[in-house]
């Protein structure tokens, strides 16, 4: 058993081991939501509220050197959120330029009201990224 084992759940959340792996899930989600962000063609403030409102010098420190963010639950979380979204889009909608242009097209369905998702996404709570995750992936068949 590591060493790790032994310790409390708030101890082995500060252990270097975890650190690390954070540093990389930080990093690695980061890299790839700027990269969803881009074919989004998403502008400066719409990044930012997906993120979850950081400072402007926090959002660019990020986008400059993602190796070196430490994100906090929230942010991880919205980035799992994103991710999936964009990977159900891409299986729904194989064409890369349907996929990526469906967040900003108006949708009737009912968690839209006529409005983008890309509108429901930006009203700031995970709620509404939640909202349109279940939606892709009702539409897929399931949870994937």
């Amino acid at each position: 058993m590591s060493s790790a084992a032994h310790l409390s759940p708030s101890a082995r959340a500060r252990s270097p081991r975890s650190a690390t792996s954070l540093a990389a899930m930080s990093a690695a989600g980061l890299r790839a939501f700027f990269n969803i962000a881009r074919d989004w063609d998403l502008s400066v403030e719409e990044q930012i509220v997906l993120l979850g409102s950081p400072g402007r010098s926090t959002f660019f420190k990020w986008k400059s050197a993602p190796q070196t963010a430490r994100l906090g639950r929230d942010t991880l979380e919205r980035l799992s959120l994103l991710l999936g979204i964009y990977k159900a889009l891409q299986i729904l909608l194989p064409q890369p330029s349907a996929a990526d242009g469906w967040v900003k097209r108006p949708n009737s369905a009912p968690p839209f009201g006529g409005k983008r998702a890309l509108d429901r996404m930006l009203a700031g709570n995970i709620s509404d990224l939640v909202a349109v995750r279940q939606y892709l992936d009702a539409m897929r068949g399931g949870w994937a």
